[in-house]
């Protein structure tokens, strides 16, 4: 049986439908060693009926990498497990989280706030079939749920069942009322309930999501939880990801800057490219490149603009970086100019 320590989930991207496929996990884990990475959901019956290679396959370099499940038949979650078990993954994750249409449809995912004991099956049922950390992905609460009372039954009974360790989204979902987008921003956050949560069971790995996008606000975090997961700032802004070694575990980054990310990248672009992928696919993970920073417009409209033609190259992507590239030296010109001394004005 494999075992989940807290370190393992210090830091770790959280999954997102359409944005964390393999080619987006490939190109975050060349930005952090030390990131747990997290697959988009895949249902159960995906997994048992779909594709299989093209659905859980990846690149060994993703690792550490989970799989987040979204079902609520214990059964399907455990012959899904034992197939995901097979791909070689590290952690199987359930989400209990997901407001969206589709899961309310399936009547998992957020649902399953209203059913803790039927988490609590469905974890056991996971437990059982793999030898694999189970972990599970929630919400504090949906709908009109009183949040302390939801997460702590959900939780007990989790933890009753064999769960390894508990991600929190510190929000309420609304299930009716509120679009998934919405549901990640509008409901207001509640991160001292979560802390509360690690008071309650200290030995259990705990990690805390929702609304964070500094390290500032993660070592603040860390101060209450084991590990913080990062969603939406880590995709927009991936070379936040280049200070996770250093600031949260004391190790070198293991690139020197976005363009050192975007040469890295290329042999993985171009061996898929070679097996027919598109240039597209892969560098929309790489629009939030350079945020805040000259040339970050134009590096994001030429792979726009030009890598979805097709046929589409590499020297589509070399050309946006020398864009932005030269946008950056004509800034650093310019202000080398008005302070030609180099003495500060003020």
């Amino acid at each position: 049986m494999k075992s989940l320590i807290k370190q393992d989930i210090r830091f770790s991207t959280a999954p997102m439908m359409d944005w964390t496929d393999r080619h987006c996990r490939f190109f975050h884990r060349l930005l952090s060693r030390r990131a747990r990475l997290y697959t988009e959901m895949l249902t159960t019956g995906a997994v048992i009926f779909g594709d299989r290679e093209r659905l859980l396959g990846f690149d060994a370099a993703e690792r550490p990498l989970a799989l987040q499940l979204g079902g609520s038949d214990p059964a399907e979650l455990a012959k899904a497990a034992r197939i995901a078990e097979t791909f070689g993954y590290d952690e199987i994750n359930l989400n209990v989280g997901c407001p969206s249409d589709r899961v309310q449809n399936g009547a998992f995912g957020a649902c399953l706030m209203l059913r803790p004991e039927l988490v609590a099956d469905c974890v056991k049922a996971m437990k059982d079939a793999v030898a694999l950390p189970i972990t599970v992905k929630c919400r504090i609460g949906v709908d009109d749920q009183e949040p302390r009372t939801a997460l702590f039954a959900l939780a007990e009974r989790a933890v009753a069942a064999g769960s390894d360790a508990l991600f929190v989204h510190a929000r309420k979902a609304w299930l009716s009322g509120l679009s998934p987008k919405e549901n990640r921003d509008v409901p207001p956050l509640d991160y001292g309930l979560v802390y509360e949560l690690k008071r309650a069971y200290s030995d259990l790995p705990i990690a805390i999501n929702g609304g964070i996008a500094t390290i500032d606000d993660m070592r603040g975090h860390l101060s209450h939880v084991d590990g913080v997961m990062i969603g939406r700032a880590a995709y927009h802004e991936p070379e936040l990801l280049l200070s996770v070694d250093p600031e949260l575990f004391g190790e070198a980054a293991p690139l020197a800057d976005g363009f050192a990310a975007v040469e890295a990248f290329i042999p993985y672009i171009e061996a898929q490219i070679e097996r027919g992928e598109r240039l597209a696919n892969m560098t929309r993970h790489m629009l939030g490149l350079f945020a805040g920073k000259p040339g970050a417009r134009a590096f994001r409209r030429r792979l726009a603009s030009e890598a979805v033609r097709p046929g589409a190259g590499v020297e589509v992507l070399l050309s946006a970086m020398d864009e932005a590239r030269r946008a950056m030296s004509a800034r650093i010109r310019l202000a080398a100019d008005a302070n030609p001394t180099g003495h500060s004005r003020s």
